[in-house]
């Protein structure tokens, strides 16, 4: 009988699969088809201060062996989702979720990590440093060293739980950013987000998303979400969740032999809305063909 538990944080969970954010909503929406509460956690809809409605339209294109993302945010603010949101996600998830946090400045960053800390159902703010700084000439927080430690020193000065911050592949070197944030008391790291991309509509001969580029995201971008955990778990010593283009069981093996502990599934969820699922479910054969007895065990085993 393999083990799938794995653990982050001093938190347990059943298994290292756990939807990425801004891929499954807030979750209780994917009750409707399954069992959600399999899941080993829910890293929740990214949530701003105040309520975003998002970029203009188009801002869905598709790839081959993925997509291209601008939704900008929409979400109905921190006082919303802590009102309605986490109490919907309740009745159908017990176990702790990851709470998203996004903030267009350090003070914003601070007001909702200081507020979702509150949150009993959350066990670990996942902050998205991703985000244009808007004192800053629009700047995401995560393309510096100095302002990802930035932000990361001011939220863990109001924060009790575990902070993990979600670094952006969009950088000459994600490594320095991870000990940077290391240094700054993150107590671990989520990457990769999205790379930049974009397409051109032959027709209009104009790009398809109204923003023009936006967040690539799907099974192309794995080997570079390998590459990136895999340098960045040779470089610091606090735990990773892995994620860029995971849609298999194999996937989520490979991700956690390049070095996490446990692995985000995004883009899958909106191809095949019962990927995290399928996943799970195929999860312990998998193991034992390669002859794996605990999948924690081999975190960081390809180094």
């Amino acid at each position: 009988m393999v083990n799938t538990s794995v653990v982050l944080s001093g938190i347990t969970l059943s298994n290292p699969v756990i939807p990425a954010s801004g891929t499954f909503g807030f979750g209780y929406e994917f009750a409707e088809i399954y069992d959600i509460s399999i899941l080993g956690s829910i890293s929740i809809k990214g949530t701003t201060k105040e309520a975003r409605f998002g970029n203009p339209t188009p801002r869905i294109a598709e790839c081959t062996q993925g997509m291209i993302n601008s939704v900008g945010l929409q979400n109905p603010g921190i006082d919303k989702v802590i009102s309605d949101e986490l109490p919907r996600l309740r009745r159908h998830f017990k176990k702790p979720i990851i709470a998203n946090i996004s903030g267009f400045s350090v003070e914003e960053y601070v007001f909702c990590c200081e507020k979702i800390d509150k949150e009993e159902c959350v066990g670990i703010i996942e902050v998205n440093v991703s985000c244009p700084n808007v004192r800053d000439g629009g700047m995401s927080f995560g393309t510096s060293p100095e302002s990802a430690a930035a932000v990361t020193k001011a939220v863990k000065a109001v924060t009790s739980k575990p902070v993990y911050i979600k670094l952006s592949p969009n950088v000459t070197d994600i490594v320095s950013i991870a000990r940077a944030c290391e240094e700054a008391g993150a107590d671990g790291l989520s990457l990769i987000n999205t790379l930049l991309g974009m397409r051109i509509d032959l027709k209009t001969k104009k790009p398809v998303i109204h923003n023009k580029t936006g967040g690539f995201s799907g099974r192309a971008i794995l080997p570079v979400a390998l590459r990136m955990v895999y340098q960045v778990y040779e470089a610091v010593k606090i735990p990773i969740i892995g994620m860029g283009g995971v849609a298999s069981a194999e996937d989520v093996i490979e991700m956690m032999l390049a070095g996490a502990a446990a692995v985000q599934v995004g883009a899958a969820n909106l191809v095949e809305p019962y990927a995290c699922k399928t996943i799970i479910d195929s999860l312990p054969d998998t193991m034992q063909k390669y002859g794996i007895e605990n999948i924690s065990d081999i975190t960081g085993g390809a180094h």
